[in-house]
């Protein structure tokens, strides 16, 4: 299989696998215990007439598959629905709040790349009592959760020694990369573990290879060997955890979100679900989603370049 006919069938694999997901995301809101329409009142009675024109406006009359392709013919054309509490299109919540939070994401993951694939690296060659302090503090990282690790940022670093702010998203790219410091700090911590820890194991299986040893043997340098013929054989095991990385902090950058006050739409959708503001939830929903799958297709698209032994017609063990 060519590459071009690989990457027109991952992205038919995808368009199909985010169609699932939307009408999955769809059908959620009418798990929920209760109407559609009980809960946009919020309790408060209502004449007929009043139910009839909710019932109309939102098409609660219509089937639900009706409804569905409704929803989901909006959705292509940019319209998520109008938010129930903030009484303004969703769209334009999104668009407020979205780039606030991949910024905070694309912070964290460059926090994640340089600090994981660094101590791996460091770990994996030198060895020894680096190597040790190395696994010690990976696991440390690898278990504290985000938001104890936000609290534990603020009251360090935001009250105690007042080096950043302790909420906020400030204003301007400048201002903005300051507050979101501490937050993205927060969110790549367990990433940080993780990555190092792959990257070591990588690295240190392919110091044992016979490509290695015949390098060695041939008198190239050291680091040329590291470098060309270990952390390059490395990167595909290490690139494969991409998907996860990336998941991982959309999903966590709700609860550093809320403790920062961000502002993002991780905070977006913690209140959103709080109030049942299903249009917002919904849009969300699909958007982390369609990101998550993005990511999950570029690592697919790479991988067979940067590790040739991987067959294009194979998936790879990408979560």
């Amino acid at each position: 299989m060519n590459f071009t006919r690989f990457a027109v069938r991952r992205v038919a694999e995808m368009t199909a696998t985010l169609l699932a997901a939307s009408f999955v995301v769809f059908g959620a809101m009418y798990l929920a215990p209760g109407s559609p329409a009980a809960f946009l009142l919020s309790g408060r009675s209502a004449s007929p007439e009043a139910l009839a024109a909710i019932n109309t406006r939102y098409h609660l009359d219509d089937p639900f598959l009706v409804r569905y392709l409704h929803w989901l013919g909006d959705v292509v054309q940019g319209d998520f629905g109008r938010s129930l509490t903030y009484r303004t299109d969703v769209s334009r919540l999104l668009a407020d709040r979205l780039p606030t939070t991949l910024l905070l994401v694309a912070m964290a993951l460059v926090v994640v790349v340089v600090a994981g694939l660094a101590l791996g690296w460091i770990g994996a060659v030198r060895g020894g009592a680096a190597d040790s302090a190395i696994l010690v503090g990976t696991t440390l990282a690898v278990g504290t959760p985000s938001f104890v690790a936000a609290v534990l940022l603020q009251a360090l670093f935001a009250v105690e020694l007042g080096w950043f702010p302790s909420s906020g998203a400030g204003d301007g790219l400048l201002d903005r990369i300051r507050y979101l410091t501490l937050p993205a700090i927060a969110l790549a911590l367990y990433l940080i573990g993780m990555l190092a820890r792959v990257t070591r194991s990588a690295m240190r299986e392919a110091l044992d290879g016979e490509h290695v040893t015949v390098a060695r043997s041939r008198g190239v340098p050291e680091g040329r060997v590291v470098r060309r013929h270990v952390f390059r054989n490395s990167l595909g095991t290490v690139l494969t955890t991409g998907g996860l990385i990336v998941s991982t902090l959309l999903v966590c950058t709700i609860l550093v979100e809320t403790a920062f006050s961000v502002g993002g739409v991780g905070q977006l959708l913690e209140l959103s679900t709080t109030t049942k503001d299903f249009p917002t939830v919904q849009a969300i929903s699909l958007v982390v989603v369609a990101l998550f799958m993005a990511v999950n297709l570029i690592v697919d698209l790479v991988l067979p370049l940067v590790d040739p032994r991987v067959a294009l017609g194979s998936r790879s063990s990408s979560p």
